[in-house]
């Protein structure tokens, strides 16, 4: 088993997402807290990284929720991303996402960042569901959200990702 990492989820000003989102890491880093890696400016990220700035430009409160850098405490690096969609729905929903850098995968980032949401979702009592959406060809994904107690729901098309499998877990399951 891989020793368990001590990671930050960081995050980042609209103008350092708004950077990432035009692939500038320079520009990036000159806003952002960390270092970021030109990984984390790359073409697949910056879907990402262009849809949280739009939504902290329309509603700067959910800067506080949407997605981060995963930063490895110990390393001090930047190895992935990773937060929430937004903050709680009307319905209490909270939506996790992660994508840790290919050069860093299967070394346990993805379950601390995974652990750290799920923290965050467990003490704040808005939230009644957190979901996750995953690839079926995702098995690691699929194995680590299970361990945590998601709960196959459904399926959705994404028209970016694909066919999804959509996995919940309720907020009160988080808490214990």
């Amino acid at each position: 088993m891989t020793e368990p990492k001590h990671v930050s989820i960081v995050q980042l000003s609209q103008a350092a997402l708004t950077a990432l989102a035009a692939g500038d890491v320079v520009a990036a880093n000159q806003e952002s807290p960390v270092e970021l890696t030109p990984y984390c400016a790359g073409p697949q990220w910056t879907s990402v990284w262009r849809l949280r700035s739009e939504q902290v430009a329309t509603d700067p409160a959910s800067a506080a929720w949407i997605t981060g850098i995963v930063w490895d405490d110990e390393r001090r690096l930047a190895v992935g991303r990773a937060g929430f969609h937004g903050p709680p729905d009307g319905d209490g929903r909270v939506e996790v996402g992660y994508a840790i850098d290919p050069a860093h995968r299967r070394r346990g980032y993805a379950r601390a960042a995974l652990e750290l949401m799920l923290d965050r979702a467990a003490h704040d009592p808005r939230v009644r569901v957190i979901r996750a959406t995953v690839s079926p060809t995702n098995l690691a994904s699929r194995n680590l959200v299970q361990q945590y107690g998601f709960v196959e729901v459904g399926e959705q098309w994404d028209d970016e990702d694909g066919l999804e499998t959509i996995y919940e877990l309720t907020g009160d399951e988080a808490r214990t």
